[in-house]
């Protein structure tokens, strides 16, 4: 397998200098795909370039899934060999340096008392997405950071359900965090209308360590990787009642008949859904195919000629400013992104490279101007991950937040 491209550069601290170290979090082992892994390891990958001596933890508390079987299971032989060769793949101390607890307690990786040590002496705990359960040995850490990756659902099911049952299981919930910050990049505005809870939370976006990432030349067909209805049942607030994917795509999903391109969604699911999409001119292939691995995740998207997707609808309808961490990739990848606006273009420009659309004859307009001009759009994505996304510069501000050095 080919190696992440560079790599940090070692023993940069001068001798006698202490090591900062940090502990990232995240659901590499409970959900083994490619995609999962990029999103939480450029969280270590971007420490680690940062000059950061990194630790990776996965405690969530639940089985590991199987791709090989489809499903859930206390079985997690598969699931810990993906994350130690995953954690390989980006960087050799993160392959060596990772921590796993199972759903029934069993422990892999470092073993206890070593990792003990870790969190005692860690200067950052940064726990993305709240995938750690915040268990008492955890609490002692320093700088306890909360990532909140899925705004909506954390916000109106998630975040109440600990208020409503602090304590449970012996963990601590999302207020055992020392700060805070969400990819709700419209938090502070009021045309957000997610609820805050008491909580100063500081916008966020997801990073991507841009060397990774690289151009193919152009693709030849419109791409994107999606979960389509991840909710068990629509979400109720105050009234208001919010979905996934579902009700958006239903929207667009005529798109094939009014551009020439060819769009293609990997997804799984409902196999009459699919077809039904088929017939509608979508190409469609299964979402695990093009997952298996870091590395193709990655070819997939660099080998597309761009990005199109919608958001969820509860992105949508609270403005939450939401960013996709997959677009993120995209952009990376030189790849033009046309994506539905949750009100992230009060954020980041858009119209160059990056396209947010509200209704179909926008996102037609956007996809018709990209292929027009592919080569200047190809540059303005990449300019725009290495303005918006880097993981130098979002981790950075991150750390200049909080306090903590980092190597500039």
């Amino acid at each position: 397998m080919r190696k992440c491209s560079l790599r940090c550069k070692r023993d940069r601290k001068r001798i006698g200098e202490p090591v900062m170290r940090a502990v990232v979090t995240g659901l590499i082992a409970t959900y083994p795909i490619g995609g999962v892994l990029w999103d939480y390891g450029q969280y270590a990958l971007g420490l680690e370039r940062l000059g950061y001596e990194v630790y990776y933890l996965e405690d969530a508390g639940v089985q590991t899934y199987n791709p090989l079987l489809g499903d859930d299971g206390d079985d997690c032989s598969y699931a810990i060999q993906f994350l130690e060769d995953s954690l390989g793949y980006l960087s050799p101390e993160l392959g060596r340096r990772w921590h796993f607890r199972a759903a029934d307690g069993r422990r892999y990786g470092l073993d206890r008392a070593e990792f003990k040590r870790v969190l005692e002496t860690c200067d950052l705990f940064l726990n993305v997405s709240g995938s750690a359960l915040m268990r008492d040995e955890y609490l002692g850490c320093r700088n306890k950071v909360l990532i909140d990756t899925d705004p909506g659902w954390n916000h109106f099911v998630n975040y109440p359900m600990w208020d409503e049952c602090p304590g449970w299981d012996g963990t601590h919930g999302f207020r055992g965090h020392d700060h805070f910050f969400t990819y709700a990049e419209s938090i502070r505005d009021p045309s957000c209308n997610l609820p805050t809870f008491g909580i100063d939370w500081h916008p966020t976006r997801p990073p991507v360590v841009l060397d990774c990432w690289r151009s193919q030349g152009a693709g030849e067909r419109w791409t994107t990787v999606m979960s389509w209805n991840e909710f068990p049942s629509p979400v109720v607030y105050e009234g208001n009642t919010y979905g996934t994917k579902v009700p958006e795509f239903i929207r667009v999903e005529s798109l094939p008949s009014f551009v020439e391109t060819p769009l293609e969604i990997a997804v799984g699911g409902d196999e009459a859904l699919r077809d039904h999409w088929r017939k509608l001119g979508w190409s469609v292939v299964e979402s695990h195919a093009v997952s298996t691995t870091a590395e193709v995740y990655r070819d997939y998207i660099q080998e597309s000629l761009g990005e199109f997707s919608v958001a969820k609808n509860v992105y949508v309808e609270t403005g939450s400013g939401w960013f996709s961490c997959r677009s993120a990739c995209y952009l990376a990848a030189g790849r033009p992104t046309v994506v539905q606006d949750t009100g992230f273009s009060r954020h980041i420009p858009t119209g160059h490279g990056l396209f947010a659309f509200s209704g179909i004859d926008q996102a037609v307009a956007a996809l018709n101007a990209v292929v027009q001009d592919y080569k200047h759009h190809q540059a303005a994505a990449r300019e725009i991950a290495e303005r918006w996304f880097s993981s130098a510069t979002v981790l950075g501000a991150l750390l200049d937040q909080i306090g903590l050095d980092h190597q500039k």
